[in-house]
């Protein structure tokens, strides 16, 4: 890619998300799309005769398979917006085609998955970039100047509370709110406190009016790797009084106390004369996502790469066996029991390889952080 050039892109998915990811591109002068991948070319079809004037300067290739459509496209880059099933096989073939990804979370269904993922990064050489879009706001990065500014951090607290009446999936999966929605904060937390999960334990329960078949509501403290603990507390059915979708936050430290309403500005209350360094805006969700991707596609140091993104993963899965199994879990054991999963299913003998060459999960990921 020219560093003046746009970024060609090719797209993964047009259902309701990826409309969304279009108008994005759209929007982004550095970026162009050149293909549109879906099982359902009609739809594909429909999205893109729908999606805003001046998507893309020549015709948008059309097609069932992304490494096809990118060849035909001459594209350098591909936005996977498929259902969370479908990351592993999207993502795999795109990187061993030789093309980068931006992929929306979670990274993939499972941790031994996104481990296979981590590997063939590591032998293509290509990056994977998971879009935590929820980073990507004003005053999150503030709150993490603030938590810099600090010192040393006590317990970082999160409250989600919200109401939605989705119909469909997520009223009958097992446990909606932490599958499906608390990576978000998880993901939050490690950005704010610059720190990985070390241990935790969860409990979830679904109230008596809830509308969710599976557990609505969930406490989770997790050790952090700086000493910390994060502390999450939501709920998916909790009318009156909701939080906004980014949870309301507060920061208790050494030097004072942050706190974040979601959506305003951090505020920083500090006990003795402290310098939060000021902080551009990122962009606004999937906007400030994609920005961040062309950056470093260009060069820059960008976040929520695969093997970092990685352990907000699998603070999802150690929140959710907590919770089923009522015991204090440790994320290295978990992480390591997915690479010994990862080695037995994985299909691809260069893919394999790499990962039967990593001394421990742990520091097979750390060579790609």
């Amino acid at each position: 890619m020219s560093a003046d050039g746009p970024l060609r892109l090719v797209q993964v998915g047009a259902g309701a998300m990826g409309r969304a990811w279009l108008a994005t591109i759209a929007a982004n002068p550095d970026t162009e799309l050149v293909g549109l991948v879906d099982l359902d070319l009609d739809l594909a079809a429909a999205a893109l005769a729908e999606a805003p004037e001046g998507l893309a300067s020549g015709d948008v290739v059309l097609g069932t398979d992304v490494v096809e459509v990118a060849r035909a496209a001459g594209a350098t880059a591909v936005v996977d917006v498929t259902v969370p099933a479908a990351h592993h096989a999207v993502t795999t073939a795109a990187l061993l085609a030789g093309l980068d990804v931006l992929g929306e979370k979670p990274v993939t269904d499972t941790l031994p998955q996104a481990l296979s993922l981590v590997a063939a990064t590591q032998l293509t050489g290509r990056r994977f970039v998971v879009s935590q879009s929820r980073r990507y706001v004003h005053g999150a990065f503030q709150l993490r100047a603030a938590a810099r500014a600090l010192g040393a951090k006590g317990t970082l607290a999160v409250d989600f509370f919200k109401a939605p009446h989705f119909g469909g999936f997520r009223e009958a999966m097992p446990q909606p709110l932490l599958v499906d929605m608390a990576i978000h904060q998880l993901d939050l937390a490690r950005f704010v406190l610059d720190a990985d999960p070390v241990t935790v334990y969860a409990e979830s329960f679904n109230p008596p009016w809830s509308w969710y078949a599976g557990h609505a509501n969930a406490v989770a403290t997790f050790e952090m790797s700086d000493g910390s603990r994060f502390v999450y507390s939501g709920s998916w059915c909790a009318p009156g009084a909701e939080t906004s979708w980014n949870g309301q936050w507060r920061l208790s430290a050494e030097r004072g106390t942050a706190t974040w309403d979601g959506e305003g500005e951090a505020v920083t209350t500090a006990v003795e004369p402290v310098e939060v360094e000021a902080v551009e805006d990122p962009g606004r969700e999937l906007a400030g996502s994609l920005a961040a991707f062309v950056s470093g596609m260009r060069g820059a140091p960008v976040m929520c790469e695969v093997a970092d993104n990685v352990h907000s993963l699998a603070m999802v899965e150690a929140a959710v066996r907590s919770a089923e199994s009522g015991q204090r879990v440790r994320i290295a054991d978990l992480l390591e029991e997915a690479w010994a999963t990862a080695l037995a299913e994985e299909r691809d003998n260069e893919v394999r390889a790499v990962l039967a060459g990593w001394p421990s999960a742990r520091e097979g990921l750390a060579r790609s952080r």
